[in-house]
């Protein structure tokens, strides 16, 4: 027969670990009336006496002793698997979930190599989309987003500074056009985004100030817009942080405040206070303040 009733188990079980009525019902907090109650109906379940009950308290019988002896392993093995789920909560490894957009990859990727070198035991997916992830389901740890500040409720949300870009082409461009000046800018090629409405501020500047018949090639994927400027299809905006660690770039203007768009670390109440969600905020803090974000 199945033992569906864990309270019964358990009171039984203190019964005979303490020897009386009592004293199990002091330490589980119930009524001696509970107690009793319990031992009762576990018995009839069982079909069988688990205890001889005299003046003096309850002494287990043979099927009493089996039930102490099995109820001592069983709250062992609890303890122990308390004890590893909190130490594992104090450890930094297994899987770290980070998300973000594509072009602050640049100082994203050197802070988590950094983090991987301090604890080689954490294994990294790092997830690059214009989508919102969603944390409340599990889908990432850590997300730096851009933009608004985020509201979604039981985040934690946290200013990381801002994404600086510039306006870059390549030496190859140069070479053939000129040096871009205020003058002549609108006469240049230009790359931009698939979607024209972008509301990335930079786009929101050039539809502003750039004739539309001078944007040459439009993408819907920022390695593919970066790789048309590396490759002298026309001036682009691109991540200071990358286009200034290329020798073959040149920049046309540098980051403009209009351009820029708020960034923010965000992660979900229940993981935040986590030591590995935290080494992970730790090292993207410091990485962004390296690269004068904040």
């Amino acid at each position: 027969m199945p033992l569906e009733n864990w309270d019964e188990i358990r009171t039984a079980y203190q019964v005979a670990r303490v020897g009386t009525v009592s004293g199990a019902a002091e330490v589980l907090g119930v009524h001696h009336a509970t107690v009793i109650r319990h031992v009762d109906a576990l018995e009839t379940r069982l079909g069988a006496k688990l205890f001889q009950r005299h003046p003096r308290g309850y002494t287990p019988t043979e099927a009493g002793q089996q039930l102490l002896s099995v109820g001592k392993a069983t709250e062992d093995q609890f303890a122990q698997l308390a004890a590893r789920i909190a130490g594992a909560g104090e450890e930094i490894t297994g899987e770290l979930i980070v998300t973000s957009l594509p072009t602050v990859s640049g100082f994203v990727l050197p802070a988590l190599s950094a983090l991987m070198a301090e604890h080689p035991g954490l294994r990294i997916r790092y997830l690059t989309d214009q989508r919102v992830f969603r944390l409340e389901y599990g889908e990432a740890h850590v997300a730096i987003r851009a933009g608004s500040r985020p509201t979604e409720p039981d985040n934690v949300v946290q200013a990381l500074g801002a994404h600086l870009v510039g306006l870059y082409a390549s030496d190859d461009y140069i070479e053939r056009n000129g040096m871009p000046t205020e003058e002549t800018l609108a006469s240049h090629r230009f790359i931009g985004a698939e979607q024209r409405d972008s509301r990335a501020p930079f786009f929101v500047w050039m539809a502003q100030h750039i004739p539309p018949e001078q944007v040459v090639l439009r993408g819907n994927d920022p390695e593919g817009q970066r790789a048309a400027v590396r490759n002298g299809v026309g001036l682009g905006f691109l991540p200071a942080i990358e286009a200034r660690a290329a020798s073959h770039l040149v920049e046309v203007m540098g980051p403009r405040p209009e351009w820029e768009s708020p960034l923010w670390l965000v992660t979900h109440v229940d993981l935040h206070r986590t030591p590995k969600v935290q080494a992970a905020l730790k090292v993207l803090k410091e990485m962004a303040t390296r690269c004068a974000m904040l």
